[in-house]
């Protein structure tokens, strides 16, 4: 029997708080991460790097570059955090498709936690960039009357944010699983194959949505 795709399963207690499996699949996505990143960048160079410095220089770069086009400012400040959401995201997406794993991305709370780590950052990078007092004034713009539905446009961009990446991940994942138990293990290759670029599309789609959202926060874009 297939499971609900709300269901969350536990994999054990930390006292009285449940750890559930898509929090235990982040920490080790995080340290696996962490791990590749210290041994590809052990031996940097300037001149003359090596296949592996080439690739991750163009990745860096890459991102800059639609950072840097979607916020239409400097992206320096920003590519740490929209940088690492990518690769995070792109990631976990794709752990999916490993015998044995299920992404934590197709769970709801890991897409909600993320939604909720833009909607934070782009408020602090706002008050941040603007003063507190000019970036509050900026909720009650053009008239004040409008103060409410700008403050519940701000909650519903993070609500739809979690849902578009859980909604698109989870329904992959759920197709897949569906075709394997009724067709073995060859057919749902084209399938993963699909799911593989879906993954990391859906990765480009939450993190230039990100970077449209904070863009507007701090200024730089106009919101929409």
């Amino acid at each position: 029997m297939t499971e609900s795709p709300l269901t969350t399963p536990v994999v054990f207690l930390l006292g009285p708080v449940p750890v559930t499996l898509p929090v235990v699949a982040t920490w080790g996505l995080m340290a696996v991460m962490a791990l590749g990143s210290a041994l590809a960048t052990r031996h940097l160079r300037v001149e003359r790097p090596g296949p592996v410095q080439t690739v991750l220089e163009l990745v860096v770069e890459t991102l800059r570059r639609q950072i840097a086009e979607t916020m239409q400012t400097d992206a320096t400040p920003f590519l740490p955090l929209l940088g690492t959401l990518f690769l995070y995201l792109a990631v976990a997406n794709l752990s999916g498709l490993v015998p044995g794993m299920k992404a934590p991305t197709a769970f709801l709370e890991t897409a909600v936690a993320l939604a909720l780590v833009v909607l934070l950052a782009s408020q602090a990078l706002g008050i941040r960039r603007r003063g507190l007092w000019a970036y509050l004034k900026g909720f009650a713009h053009p008239t004040p009357l409008l103060l409410p539905l700008n403050i519940l446009s701000e909650l519903t961009r993070a609500f739809s944010l979690s849902i578009r990446l859980f909604g698109n991940v989870m329904s992959g994942e759920f197709v897949i699983a569906i075709v394997l138990s009724l067709a073995g293990l060859f057919v749902p290759v084209p399938l993963m194959a699909l799911e593989l670029l879906l993954g990391l599309v859906q990765a480009y789609i939450f993190t230039i949505l990100a970077a449209v959202f904070i863009g507007g926060a701090v200024g730089t874009i106009e919101k929409g």
